[in-house]
């Protein structure tokens, strides 16, 4: 790198752009292959709510679970909407402000978590080899601290 921490150089800037690429299609490619797991109607985005709600704890404001997702208040909006009507999720007033609501995670919603979990793993199964399995250990606790920077230090 050059002396300013701010300035790549191309050979460091090549790296960085490779290395998020390489994320940014797993991410494109595993997704689509999730998806076809999904019931017609619920997509990854939706799982990803439910597995956020389980992940921190349900009882929390759709704007700050918009907030996790990085999309907008009224998309967000949506996604809730179809949850609701699947079940998978209710809503209840907040206590600490009249004006807002809570979402909370139903045992039917963590039941679909869990079985769509189970589907992805089984198509997944199918397809990986035994070293496969060891390299996903290998990057998976530096990628855990990646996300975790990142997390800390949206823009």
């Amino acid at each position: 790198m050059t002396e300013d921490p701010k300035t790549l150089d191309q050979r460091d800037a090549a790296r960085l752009f490779s290395f998020f690429t390489e994320i940014g299609i797993i991410n494109q490619l595993s997704m689509a292959l999730f998806a076809k797991s999904l019931p017609d109607g619920v997509h990854p985005s939706h799982f990803s709510i439910l597995n956020h709600l389980v992940r921190t704890g349900d009882g929390i404001t759709p704007i700050r679970i918009a907030g996790a997702m990085q999309v907008t208040k009224t998309t967000m909006t949506h996604s809730l909407k179809v949850l609701t009507e699947r079940g998978f999720i209710t809503t209840g007033p907040n206590p600490e402000d009249a004006r807002g609501k809570l979402v909370y995670l139903t045992e039917a919603g963590r039941a679909f978590r869990d079985a769509a979990i189970q589907s992805v793993v089984g198509m997944f199964g199918h397809l990986l080899e035994p070293e496969h399995y060891k390299i996903m250990e290998e990057l998976g606790s530096g990628l855990e601290v990646l996300r975790k920077f990142l997390d800390e230090n949206r823009m």
